[in-house]
C-alpha cells in the first residue's frame, strides 16, 4: 500500500508553523481527555486535536474496516492491534480529509465543533496499556562509557555485548507519559566507605535519553519473529525518558541487574508517531564488526535519523541544553532487538514497549545521562542559573525532545517534560 500520507507537497486546511513537530505529514496517534471529560483516541496536526472517535461516528472513515468503538476507548491497544494494513489506511484517510484541497469537513462547521479541539481543551494521556516492558542497553558509546568508569577502559564492554542486544525485563506499571512529577526514590546504597550499606534516598538520580518502540500482536508462545519482519509488528516510536537512580543501582545490580534503581518511574512523550511516518528518515545502522548470527543480520536502512536533546530547567529558572544525540548511533536497531527479544519463542502483545537504552553519541556533548555527562560527577555541569550539576536536584524538570527533518519536511516527537520532586511523604 503507497503511503500516501507521507506526501511532501501534501499541505493542511489547519494552520501548522513551520517549525511544527507535526504537519499534516506525520499524523500521530495519543489519547486525550476533551473539554467535555471525554475519553478518545486522537491526532494531531500542527496545534489542533483531532478526536477521530468523532470523525469515525461521523462517518469520515466509511470503507475502512474498522468496528464502531476502536476510538472510543481509553487506551490504543486494539487499534494497534488491528494490524499495519488498519494503521496505514487511517493515517491515509486522516491526510485526505484534512489536505488544503478537500472541503468537505473544512466547510462543515458543526462537525468540526465536535472533531477539532486546541491543545489548551485537552488533556493528554497514556497512549496505550504497557502490559510488558523491556529495556535495551543498545549503543555501544554509552555502554562503553559506563564499563570503562567501573570496569577500565580493556574490560568496558562485555564478552556477550558486540554479539546480542543486551536487555532485561522492567516494570510497566511505573511507566507514566509527560508532566507527571516522579519522586526521588529510597533504597539500598553502599557508602563510600564501603562497610555496610544503608538505607535512604538516592543521591544520584539520573535521566537516560532514550527512544521505546510499542509492538502490536506480534507471535505465539514458541514462535520467533525473523528480523526481516520484525518492522511489520511495530506500531511506532516515542521519547522516553528512563529515569535511574545510580547509586541504587550500582549496589543492586549484581549479579541479576537492573531492579529497584530503575522501576520507580519511565516518563514517555504522548504522541505515537508510526514507523511509516519516518520512512523518509531511514538511514544505515553502524557497522557491526563482528557480524552477527545470522538471526540478527539485516540488509538495507533500518535506522532512523532522529535528533535528540535533554534539557534541565531548576526551580524558577531558565533551560540548560545538557547534551544532543541521536537515534541513528544505536549499534543494535530495532528489528534487531525485536528479533532477538522473540528468539527464544517470547511472545510480544499490543502496547508492548522496547527501550532502546540510552542513546549516547561519539562526543562528550552527545552523551544521554548525567553520569557519562558529568563522568560519574566528577565533572559537573554548571546551568544557566550559575548552579552546578552532578545528577538530578530536587525541583528539577527534566525536558527531552526529538525530530527529524529534511529539505521537505520535519517529523516530530513533541516532548516528554517530567519534574523530580522530592522523596514522597504520605499526607
Amino acid at each position: 500500500m503507497p503511503l500516501s500520507a507521507n506526501n511532501p507537497n501534501r499541505s493542511s486546511w489547519l494552520y501548522v508553523n513551520k517549525n511544527s513537530d507535526f504537519p499534516i505529514q506525520n499524523i500521530p496517534f495519543g489519547v486525550f481527555l476533551t473539554k467535555d471529560d471525554i475519553i478518545t483516541i486522537g491526532t494531531r496536526i500542527g496545534d489542533t486535536a483531532i478526536d477521530l472517535g468523532a470523525l469515525h461516528q461521523l462517518g469520515y472513515f466509511d470503507g475502512i474496516p474498522l468496528t464502531d468503538d476502536i476510538f472510543l476507548q481509553d487506551t490504543l491497544n486494539d487499534f494497534i492491534a488491528d494490524g499495519r494494513k488498519t494503521w496505514r489506511a487511517v493515517r491515509d484517510r486522516v491526510a485526505e480529509i484534512f489536505d488544503a484541497e478537500n472541503t468537505t469537513l473544512k466547510n462543515n462547521t458543526p462537525h468540526k465543533e465536535r472533531i477539532l479541539f486546541r491543545l489548551d481543551e485537552i488533556e493528554m494521556k497514556m497512549p496505550v496499556y504497557v502490559g510488558d516492558y523491556t529495556d535495551f542497553y543498545a549503543s555501544k558509546e554509552h555502554a562503553t562509557n559506563v564499563g570503562t568508569m567501573f570496569r577500565g577502559k580493556d574490560s568496558a564492554l562485555m564478552p556477550n555485548w558486540l554479539h546480542l542486544p543486551v536487555g532485561y525485563h522492567g516494570r510497566s506499571s511505573s511507566i507514566i507519559t509527560t508532566h507527571i512529577p516522579v519522586h526521588r526514590p529510597q533504597g539500598q546504597t553502599m557508602p563510600e566507605s564501603g562497610k555496610k550499606p544503608v538505607f535512604g534516598p538516592s543521591k544520584m538520580v539520573d535521566f537516560e535519553l532514550e527512544m521505546a518502540f510499542i509492538t502490536t500482536d506480534a507471535n505465539d508462545l514458541g514462535e520467533s519473529i525473523p528480523v526481516k519482519e520484525a518492522e511489520e509488528y511495530i506500531f511506532g516510536l516515542v521519547l522516553f525518558n528512563d529515569w535511574s537512580a545510580r547509586d541504587i543501582q550500582k549496589w543492586e545490580y549484581a549479579p541479576l541487574g537492573p531492579f529497584l534503581g530503575k522501576s520507580f518511574a519511565s516518563s514517555i512523550s504522548p504522541w505515537i508517531v508510526t514507523l511509516d511516518a519516518l520512512e523518509p528518515f531511514r538511514v544505515e545502522s553502524p557497522k557491526q564488526n563482528p557480524k552477527p548470527l545470522p538471526y540478527l543480520q539485516t540488509k538495507g536502512k533500518h535506522a532512523f535519523d532522529i535528533h535528540l536533546e535533554t534539557g534541565i530547567i531548576p526551580k524558577g529558572g531558565k533551560e540548560t541544553t545538557v547534551c544532543k544525540s541521536n537515534f541513528k548511533y544505536m549499534y543494535w536497531n530495532i528489528s534487531q532487538q525485536l528479533a532477538h527479544h522473540t528468539s527464544n519463542g517470547c511472545p510480544v502483545n499490543s502496547g508492548d514497549m522496547m527501550g532502546s537504552g540510552t542513546i549516547s553519541g561519539p562526543t562528550e556533548d552527545s552523551y544521554g545521562s548525567m553520569l557519562e555527562l558529568t563522568w560519574n560527577g566528577t565533572k559537573p555541569i554548571k546551568l544557566k542559573d550559575g548552579t552546578n550539576r552532578k545528577f538530578i536536584n530536587d525541583y528539577d524538570t527534566v525536558v527531552m525532545r526529538g525530530h527529524c527533518e529534511n529539505d521537505d519536511v520535519r517529523i516530530g516527537f513533541g516532548q516528554v517534560k517530567t519534574q523530580l520532586l522530592p522523596v514522597f511523604k504520605k499526607k
